[in-house]
């Protein structure tokens, strides 16, 4: 069987496309024939025959003539249809699995899939994976970053109050575009010409089911992690946090309360637009970006993990990929991480953003000593589904069977 991969970004970035190339070289590896599409980088790693993709987007950056045309870009791209069409042509895939797609891609190539279908008479299953909840909030995240707070109020359709709240990057031009966004795709019905959705989490499944169209469409698969062995290691004296450094993954609250527990070492793991913060903190440690064996290491020679989100996560990787490597996890209770902690079994959970209960969660399992052996003891690479499982019960949304 052929299967187009679309993602935005075909370099590693970010979770969404993790999920992207394992999948991916997974279906490769059963014997199906894999290309992808997505945005030209000097960073790609993976893409398609006849070397079809659209010109790379910079929000942040990029000339001033091609900031003017941005807005009508991200809401619609007649790039994006003509070079997936070129793919389409010469690949013919049974399946088109959509990734993150929004913005730089646009719908705009689901009527295009369409279209190529119906004057070929080729059959072509579309799919897609919601990474985070952008059918149904324009800003992806349910959180509005001005005031760093939870925010639903576009479910539903009400794609205005994006604008009203300046959600998109503060900026109220920017808010404006991911408005009409919403409400163009929703007046053309483009997210009725997809099959399935599949959401990574019951609780994504509830906040896309409040678009009754969504609502058709959706199933939960929990997303996958790499199968690993379980191995016996000794402890170290840290807590890890690993992951992204920015407002909503909650590291300025974890800053602050590695500061209101001196005697507690922290090693921080990653990058990101908050790297500041951990500055001149006697007891963090900074080890940057790791990767691999390196974060591995750094994940199973933890006493514990600390995963403080304050936005809707869809799934939880960091959650997932700590339990397997029989490390607990303290994380915050919110979103999809709910589903993936144990409370008293594999981890324990603390009200997401409340930073004296946060410091009360770590000093209380710092120094219990019998409750970490027990965390241990129920921490085990077998918690959650592995890439080789997953493509499995995949494989009958594709319309084959392994």
């Amino acid at each position: 069987m052929k299967i187009l991969m679309v993602n935005k970004f075909l370099y590693p970035k970010g979770g969404a496309e993790t999920y992207v190339f394992k999948l991916g070289a997974q279906l490769e590896a059963e014997g199906h024939e894999v290309q992808y599409f997505g945005m030209e980088h000097e960073g790609r790693i993976v893409g398609n025959r006849v070397n079809a993709y659209t010109g790379s987007m910079d929000f942040h950056g990029g000339s001033k003539l091609a900031k003017l045309t941005y807005p009508i870009k991200t809401i619609y791209s007649s790039e994006a249809r003509k070079k997936i069409r070129l793919v389409l042509d010469d690949f013919r895939p049974d399946v088109c699995h959509l990734n993150n797609f929004n913005y730089q891609l646009t719908p705009s190539i689901i009527l295009e899939i369409r279209k190529w279908e119906r004057q070929t008479g080729h059959k072509c299953k579309v799919l897609y994976t919601a990474h985070d909840g952008q059918l149904v909030c324009p800003n992806h995240m349910m959180k509005n970053p001005n005031t760093n707070a939870i925010c639903e109020k576009c479910l539903g359709g009400h794609f205005w109050n994006c604008t009203r709240g300046r959600c998109i990057h503060g900026s109220l031009a920017k808010s404006v575009i991911g408005s009409l966004e919403g409400y163009f795709w929703k007046w053309m019905g483009v997210y009725k010409q997809i099959d399935t959705i599949i959401c990574p989490s019951r609780f994504m499944k509830t906040k896309l089911d409040t678009d009754p169209v969504l609502a058709e469409r959706t199933v939960v698969l929990h997303n996958f992690v790499d199968k690993v062995e379980r191995k016996e290691v000794e402890k170290k004296d840290y807590v890890l946090y690993f992951g992204r450094y920015s407002q909503e993954k909650g590291i300025a609250t974890l800053v602050q309360a590695a500061k209101e527990l001196p005697e507690i070492p922290f090693i921080f793991a990653g990058s990101g637009p908050l790297a500041h913060l951990l500055e001149g903190v006697p007891n963090i440690k900074n080890v940057g970006f790791q990767t691999g064996k390196a974060l591995e290491t750094l994940i199973r020679e933890a006493r514990f993990v600390v995963c403080p989100s304050e936005c809707y996560e869809a799934f939880g990787l960091t959650v997932a990929e700590s339990i397997s490597f029989g490390t607990p996890v303290l994380g915050a209770g919110i979103g999809g991480i709910l589903e993936l902690i144990r409370a008293g079994e594999t981890g324990e959970l603390y009200e997401s953003g409340n930073i004296q209960e946060l410091v009360r969660s770590i000093s209380k399992l710092w120094n219990d000593n019998n409750q970490l052996l027990h965390l241990y003891s129920n921490c085990n690479s077998n918690e959650f589904k592995v890439i080789s499982w997953y493509q499995e019960e995949i494989a009958s949304m594709y319309g084959f069977t392994t």
